[in-house]
């Protein structure tokens, strides 16, 4: 059976390592940010079909799908903190290439290899963040973790504003910044947790020891994929204006940055973190079959949309929390990979199956096809609850 993360646990937070950790992905995160509409600006302006775009995006989620099972093998073999700097220089490299390649053929490459680096620095941060915070704060220590990555995230496009996309000023912003990441990992690299036994488990077995987690994380990244990019669509049908549409976006986005940190500090005082994650659920399940009822008043759907931000991105701070209670060591960072392969999965299959439910249902399939997904994940929770409960 895989290792109880109980076993060798802190007892206070290690703050070092999680400062090293969370300054390395959120500085990542600001590079994303800045990257992915940088790219999508460059490919419209060269004349590069929608679709081609779109496919050529697609290799993000392939490459995590495929980073994933390799990331804990790695980490085993030479180390978590150099295998974290490793996929920096990698990303930085392939951030470079996009300005330098001349063919478009040569980014299906250079995004496998960006958005693979990324995964596993995500997965390895992750895990390092898990394994320092103690059991009774790891709720917190996430939240933190989650707010300020969505500030990464944020500041990302703000740099794109600023530098725009002609030359190859925003492609050294961005390898800088990856690079950046490597300074707080490397000052930590003695602190960093240690993998010195494979596995318990094979990978694909970790994606269904903690189902709650995995689902959580899948949900999370089919309704964010998914929904950010074809909300616009949904609100301008709707009678929005495309300026109102983008101010309801960023009101989810204040809704994932406000409500992790009290979400984490709630679910530390919980002796069953499904219970939040039930929730969310509901939260997200009734936001979602609210929208076309409400779309007609632009302050209903914003507040319900502020809350529905936060019940989302709720979903990925508490299942990984949830995971950090079942696992540790080997076993914590193999779970941890398989976690994000769910999130990876989700990003592919969110966008398609909201796509075609507003295909067939008109703009109402984009709160169809998000309360069906949060449906599904409601009566996967509740069975859960329900199998514990009656167990001996």
């Amino acid at each position: 059976m895989p290792q109880s993360s109980s076993e060798a646990a802190p007892t206070v937070i290690r703050w070092r390592s999680l400062v090293a950790a969370i300054a390395a992905v959120t500085a990542v995160g600001m590079a994303m940010g800045l990257g992915l509409p940088l790219l999508s600006v460059i490919l419209e302006k060269r004349g590069i079909s929608s679709s081609m775009i779109g496919f050529n995006s697609a290799m993000a989620g392939i490459a995590s799908m495929m980073a994933a099972p390799l990331t804990t093998r790695l980490a085993h073999r030479f180390g978590a903190a150099p295998t974290m700097i490793g996929a920096i220089l990698i990303a930085a490299l392939s951030a470079l290439g996009f300005y330098y390649a001349p063919h478009f053929w040569m980014w299906f490459p250079l995004r496998f290899t960006f958005h693979g680096a990324i995964s596993t620095l995500f997965i390895l941060s992750e895990f390092w963040i898990n394994a320092a915070a103690p059991p009774h704060r790891r709720g917190l220590v996430l939240g933190c973790y989650a707010t300020v990555m969505s500030l990464g995230f944020a500041a990302g496009p703000l740099i794109f504003s600023a530098t725009g996309s002609a030359g190859l000023l925003p492609f050294a912003i961005g390898a800088v910044i990856i690079l950046a990441a490597a300074i707080p990992v490397f000052i930590a690299r003695n602190d960093g947790p240690s993998i010195d036994t494979p596995p318990d488990l094979h990978f694909f077995r970790y994606i269904f020891a903690v189902p709650s987690a995995t689902a959580a994380v899948f949900i999370f990244g089919a309704v964010e994929a998914g929904g950010l990019s074809l909300f616009p669509i949904f609100a301008t049908r709707s009678a929005f204006s495309e300026q109102h549409a983008a101010l309801l976006l960023t009101l989810m986005g204040v809704g994932n940055l406000i409500f992790q940190i009290p979400i984490g500090m709630i679910t530390d005082h919980l002796k069953d973190r499904r219970q939040m994650l039930l929730a969310l659920a509901v939260i997200g399940f009734v936001g979602a079959l609210a929208l076309p009822f409400i779309v007609h008043s632009f302050m209903l759907t914003a507040i319900v949309l502020l809350f529905f931000g936060g019940s989302i991105a709720g979903l990925y701070t508490v299942g990984l929390s949830h995971m950090g209670t079942r696992f540790s060591g080997a076993n914590l960072a193999a779970a941890n990979a398989a976690f994000i392969f769910c999130y990876a999965i989700g990003t592919v299959i969110g966008p398609q199956a909201i796509g075609s439910a507003m295909d067939v249902a008109g703009k109402d399939g984009f709160a169809g096809a998000i309360a069906i997904f949060f449906g599904l994940y409601l009566l996967l929770a509740v069975v859960r609850l329900v199998f514990r409960r009656r167990q001996p």
